[in-house]
């Protein structure tokens, strides 16, 4: 891995402007340290809780209590509605210079 690929991977991790080496690094705990280790004191510790409700249209349709297949339903129909117009279109095309 480049030096720069993993420099950008874990500039997330630590930011910038309180943890640099000189203020991490020095036997004594400074003003710079203490704000470090108050940043990382702050953060959630243990493993994320597991959210209950998935997100999007799964989540919002077809998952919890209102579940429904109402807009599987409407889709299919939307797209025979569609399906039907075209093919209705194309059979007047077939009629306009005459009937057969």
């Amino acid at each position: 891995m480049l030096p720069t690929a993993a420099r950008r991977s874990l500039a997330g991790l630590i930011p910038p402007k309180i943890a640099t080496p000189n203020a991490v690094s020095s036997g004594t705990t400074s003003a710079r340290t203490a704000q470090v280790i108050d940043f990382y004191s702050k953060l959630p510790k243990g493993a994320k809780p597991a959210s209950e409700q998935v997100g999007g249209l799964r989540g919002r349709y077809f998952g919890g209590k209102n579940a429904s297949g109402k807009p599987l339903v409407a889709t299919v129909g939307i797209l025979f509605l569609i399906g039907y117009t075209i093919d209705y279109n194309m059979h007047l095309k077939h009629h306009k210079n005459g009937h057969h």
